[in-house]
């Protein structure tokens, strides 16, 4: 059986970093020149092309959005370990406060798509896309400006966390167009919905 990947057509150009590093998972530069899909190589049925990356987007956020929160929570570890001076820990304690706003704020998410699916929590799933890597590159910037020349170095992990939070910011959809959606559909919201929180 012909794999997709061997498709006349389809030509794959090899991994790209990402923000100067390579993810562990890759993200390939891939052309299509007259490529067909064969029948036996659709994922849904003929016209649902657009559906079948919308059903993965919302528990797909969902998942970096927590590792976003993970990280995020690792570099207030590290400026204790670091510094303990009293500048610093207004700098944790802000950290902690914006994690645990955005930590509840995905597990928000997480429970309207348990009771209603993505479509119902697709305002908390846009919400958290923004906020949970907003929030660890404050987070982790912070960690770094304590670490000083140290936290950009290799020595430290925060200058790789750091950049893949930053390019989280564009996956799934830049930042502008998920407030974007998220302003048209609360001026869409009727007034007397009642939101359970």
């Amino acid at each position: 059986m012909v794999r997709p990947t061997d498709t006349l057509g389809v030509r794959i150009f090899g991994s790209l970093p990402v923000f100067g590093r390579q993810d562990q998972h890759g993200h390939v530069w891939i052309e299509f020149e007259n490529a067909r899909v064969l029948a036996n190589h659709t994922l849904a049925t003929k016209g649902d092309g657009f559906m079948v990356p919308q059903a993965r987007l919302g528990p797909g956020c969902i998942h970096r959005c927590m590792r976003s929160i993970g990280r995020a929570k690792r570099a207030p570890q590290m400026m204790v370990e670091r510094a303990n001076q009293d500048s610093i820990q207004e700098w944790i304690a802000e950290s902690q406060i914006e994690i645990e706003q955005a930590r509840l704020l995905t597990m928000k998410a997480v429970w309207m798509i348990d009771q209603g699916g993505a479509k119902m929590a697709k305002t908390e799933i846009a919400a958290i896309k923004v906020i949970a890597p907003r929030v660890a590159c404050n987070v982790i910037d912070r960690a770094i400006q304590v670490h000083g020349g140290l936290g950009v170095s290799n020595d430290v992990p925060l200058a790789k966390m750091y950049g893949w939070q930053r390019a989280l910011k564009l996956f799934d959809g830049p930042d502008h167009v998920h407030l974007r959606s998220i302003a048209s559909w609360e001026l869409k919201r009727p007034r007397s919905v009642q939101i359970p929180f």
